[in-house]
């Protein structure tokens, strides 16, 4: 990562925004080096998908292949305008894109709640575009749902979420949620990145609990309309 680096806080426009490339960034493996499954899909029928952006994504793309039910994961980039972009121009900031993780996960056997449980208590969501000494609009915290249940989910657990901030003497929650029909197409990040700290125990990683709570229960789910996850168009 680049580490401390100061960069832009604010948001590209998409005038601005590096024009990128057609084609996908080459080399990106398809199979996951921790779980054996496809990063690119197709999954098991009823597999749902989410993108979450947390700060770095080596750190946060271990949380979330960790966590039971998950069926893969996949770091890359999300939320701004360049097509394909690369690492080195995502950390320009002009790309408009946040370091995002691609979250395919089995219903019947987790859902959005808990995965987002793990979201809120594993990093700050009160700093806008910067996770510790990680400062830049590619370090922004988001939610992309792809479902009904993961939006009402989202909105449930940020409220619940930022009581409890408001009961510790906390600021308040910029995470960024939207759609990811909005957001735009999830793009793959280099080889290296996939799976980093799988591959570097040692590399570096600033996620880790903050030491609050985030409730669960918020949300019933046999009162959500069935959806199954579908991705962003290209």
């Amino acid at each position: 990562m680049i580490f401390g680096l100061g960069r832009s806080t604010q948001m590209v426009s998409p005038d601005e925004a590096l024009p990128g490339r057609p084609d996908p960034l080459p080399g990106i493996p398809d199979t996951h080096e921790v779980l054996g499954t496809s990063m690119h899909g197709p999954w098991p029928d009823g597999t749902e998908v989410m993108y979450v952006a947390m700060g770095c994504f080596w750190g946060a793309e271990r949380i979330f292949w960790q966590q039971p039910g998950v069926v893969t994961t996949a770091a890359g980039y999300m939320g701004g305008y360049t097509p394909n972009p690369t690492y080195e121009e995502t950390c320009t900031g002009r790309t408009g894109h946040t370091e995002a993780v691609l979250v395919a996960y089995d219903p019947s056997r987790t859902d959005a709640e808990t995965l987002l449980k793990a979201f809120w208590e594993n990093h700050d969501p009160t700093t806008a575009n910067r996770q510790g000494n990680d400062v830049g609009t590619q370090y922004r915290s988001a939610i992309y749902w792809t479902t009904p249940g993961q939006q009402a989910a989202a909105e449930a657990t940020r409220e619940a979420f930022q009581q409890v901030l408001t009961d510790h003497g906390h600021g308040e929650i910029s995470t960024e949620l939207r759609p990811a029909s909005e957001a735009g197409e999830f793009f793959y990040a280099e080889d290296y990145h996939q799976q980093y700290l799988h591959k570097n125990p040692g590399g570096y990683c600033n996620h880790g609990p903050n030491g609050l709570t985030c409730p669960t229960g918020l949300v019933r789910q046999d009162e959500l309309p069935s959806q199954q996850s579908v991705r962003p168009a290209d």
